[in-house]
C-alpha cells in the first residue's frame, strides 16, 4: 500500500473518537475508535484534556493495528490528516498554552445573558453554545482567568494546534465560534468592531484561530504532534493537514450536502439539520431557533440544532437489554436496536398519545436551560411497545423539526433533498421514513451513512492533496466520491406527515410539563 495516497480522518464525537483511513476516492481502508463520555463537574459539561490525548492515542493505536493486520504494514506517513470534533464550546489557554479553566462543551447552557446581549448587539442569533457566548459570559462573570486568556479554541482547532503548531480553523467550525461573512470568508468585520467596543478593545482575531476554507494549507504534522498521535513512534513528521472542522461541516461533506438547496440531518447525542442557502436567499428576520453557519467552502447554511438527540433513546434500549439478560435471552445491541426500531413502524402515526422528552441537558431551541428526561402518557393513550419506541424516535428529532418548520414553512427556504446520516439510520428505512414525515420532503440515506464525520474529515484531507484537480469541493464530491454510491430516497407518506404534525402539536403543549419538572425535581 502507498500510504502517500491515503487520508486519515479523526473526529472527536460526544461518545466516540473515531479514526478512518481512506484512499483518495473515499474508499474506507481501516478504522479505529475509542469510547468516551462527558462528565458534569460543578455544573459544567466537560472532558478533561488528558482524556483527549488518551482517547486519540487509543483510537489511532486500534487503527494502526487494523492496518497492520489487513495489509501487513505499519504506516509511517499519510497523504493527509484531518481533525474534526463537536463544534462550539470553550478551551482557553494563556500565552504559555496552559489551560486556564475547564473545557466547556457545546452542551453547556450557562451563557444565557451573554448570548442574549450579543444577539441584540449584532442583530444576529448567537446561540448559547457558541464560543463567543462562552467567552463573553466569562467576562461578564468576572472570572479570574479571563485576564490571562491568550487563545480560545474549539476542540478540533485545539487538537490541530497541538499537532501542527498552527492556530487555524476551518470556516465551518469557525462559524460556530463567531459570525462569518460568507463573501469575505472570514469573521464578520462589523461585528468584530462591535465586540471590541463592548469589551474595551478586545480583538477577537488575536484570540480566536485564523479562518481557512476547504483546500487551504493548514500546516504539517510536527515531530511533537506525531508523538501525541502515535505512541509507537512509527509515524513521522511532515504530513499535511487540512483545516480542522466541526461535526456540522464534516456531516455536510459526508452526505454530499455542500451545495445550495441540499441539506442533511445528523443524528447522535445532539441532533442538527442544515440547509445550504442559495446566495441570494436571505432570511426575513432573526430567529433565535436558527443558527447561521457555513459549509467548509463558506456557503451560508441555516441550521436547526438540538442539544439532545439519542441519549434517552439509547438508555431505554439499554433497559430492554437488561430485561433480556434477566430472562436469559441473548440479544446483542445491534439486534435490540434493529428489532425495536423496525417494530415501531407498526405503531400509530401519532404514537398513540404517548410523549417523550429526552432532555439530558438544556434545550435552547425551546428555551429550556436544564435537562429532565421525561416520558408521559394519559390513561387513554394506546400504550404498547411499538408506540413507546415510536414516540422516542419521533422526539429525538422533534426539537430540530421546530426549527426546520421555521425555515421551510415560514421562510420559504427551498430544499430539494435531505440526507440522513449517523447511527440512528443504521436500521434500514425506519428513521428515514420518520424524518421524511417530519420535514415533508424526500430523505436519502447512503450506504456510507454510518461512517459519519471521521469519513467526512478524511474526505476534506483527500481534497486538500488530491481533489483540487476537480476544482471546487462540490465538484470533487459529485464527480469522484459520490459518483457511484448507492442510496434510495424515501418520499414522505401523507398519513405519516399528519401523524407527526399531531405529535408535534402535542409536544409543544407538553413543554410546560418539562419546565415544571425542572423546578420540582431539583437534586
Amino acid at each position: 500500500m502507498d500510504f502517500n495516497k491515503t487520508s486519515l480522518g479523526i473526529e472527536f464525537g460526544s461518545t466516540r473518537i473515531k479514526g478512518v483511513l481512506i484512499d483518495f476516492d473515499g474508499n474506507v481502508l481501516a478504522s479505529g475508535w475509542h469510547e468516551w463520555e462527558n462528565s458534569l463537574v460543578d455544573g459544567v459539561w466537560t472532558y478533561p484534556l488528558e482524556e483527549v490525548w488518551e482517547g486519540l492515542r487509543d483510537c489511532y493505536s486500534k487503527l494502526r493495528s487494523e492496518i497492520e493486520n489487513k495489509f501487513g504494514m505499519i504506516p509511517k506517513t499519510f497523504g493527509a490528516i484531518g481533525i474534526s470534533a463537536m463544534m462550539h464550546g470553550y478551551i482557553a489557554l494563556d500565552k504559555n498554552d496552559k489551560q486556564l479553566s475547564k473545557f466547556q462543551t457545546w452542551r453547556n447552557t450557562n451563557t444565557q445573558k451573554s448570548a442574549d446581549t450579543l444577539t441584540e448587539l449584532f442583530n444576529f442569533n448567537i446561540p448559547l453554545r457558541w464560543s463567543i457566548a462562552h467567552y463573553y459570559q466569562r467576562i461578564l462573570d468576572k472570572e479570574e482567568h479571563v485576564k490571562n486568556v491568550a487563545s480560545v479554541f474549539t476542540l478540533a482547532a485545539y487538537v490541530h494546534y497541538k499537532l501542527t503548531g498552527e492556530k487555524v480553523i476551518g470556516i465551518g467550525d469557525a462559524s460556530g465560534m463567531f459570525p462569518i461573512d460568507s463573501e469575505k470568508l472570514d469573521y464578520d468585520e462589523a461585528m468584530l468592531k462591535k465586540f471590541s467596543d463592548l469589551t474595551g478593545g478586545i480583538n477577537i482575531r488575536d484570540v480566536f484561530p485564523k479562518v481557512l476554507v476547504a483546500g487551504d494549507d493548514a500546516g504539517k504534522l510536527t515531530a511533537e504532534g506525531a508523538k501525541l498521535l502515535d505512541e509507537s513512534g512509527n509515524l513521522q513528521a511532515g504530513v499535511p493537514l487540512c483545516p480542522p472542522e466541526g461535526d456540522a461541516g464534516t456531516g455536510m461533506t459526508a452526505t454530499n450536502s455542500v451545495a445550495p438547496r441540499t441539506g442533511n440531518l445528523s443524528a447522535g447525542t445532539s441532533t442538527f439539520a442544515m440547509i445550504v442557502l442559495e446566495k441570494e436567499k436571505k432570511l426575513s428576520k432573526l430567529h433565535r431557533e436558527i443558527d447561521m453557519v457555513t459549509t467548509p467552502s463558506g456557503f451560508p447554511c441555516a441550521m436547526s440544532h438540538a442539544n439532545n438527540g439519542t441519549s434517552d433513546l439509547n438508555a431505554w434500549v439499554g433497559i430492554f437489554g437488561e430485561f433480556c439478560k434477566l430472562m436469559g435471552i441473548e440479544a446483542d445491541a445491534g439486534k435490540l436496536f434493529s428489532t425495536l426500531y423496525t417494530n415501531s413502524l407498526t405503531g400509530d402515526k401519532d404514537c398513540g398519545g404517548l410523549m417523550s422528552f429526552g432532555y439530558y441537558s438544556g434545550e435552547g431551541l425551546v428555551g429550556i436551560n436544564e435537562g429532565r428526561p421525561i416520558f408521559l402518557r394519559t390513561p387513554e393513550s394506546n400504550f404498547n411497545l411499538a408506540n413507546f419506541m415510536r414516540s422516542h424516535l419521533y422526539s429525538s428529532i422533534t426539537a430540530v423539526k421546530l426549527g426546520m418548520d421555521i425555515l421551510l414553512k415560514d421562510e420559504g427556504v427551498k430544499l430539494d433533498l435531505l440526507m440522513g446520516h449517523g447511527g440512528l439510520f443504521k436500521t434500514p428505512l425506519v428513521m428515514q421514513k420518520f424524518l421524511a414525515a417530519a420535514v415533508n420532503s424526500p430523505v436519502k440515506v447512503l450506504s456510507t451513512a454510518s461512517e459519519g464525520g471521521a469519513w467526512g474529515i478524511a474526505l476534506l484531507g483527500a481534497y486538500l492533496v488530491d481533489g483540487k484537480k476537480f476544482g471546487s469541493l462540490e465538484n470533487y464530491l459529485n464527480n469522484c466520491v459520490f459518483k457511484n454510491l448507492a442510496g434510495d430516497a424515501v418520499e414522505p407518506d401523507p398519513e405519516d406527515v399528519k401523524g407527526f404534525e399531531k405529535f408535534t402539536q402535542r409536544y409543544v403543549k407538553c413543554l410546560d410539563v418539562e419546565k415544571s419538572a425542572i423546578n420540582s425535581m431539583k437534586m
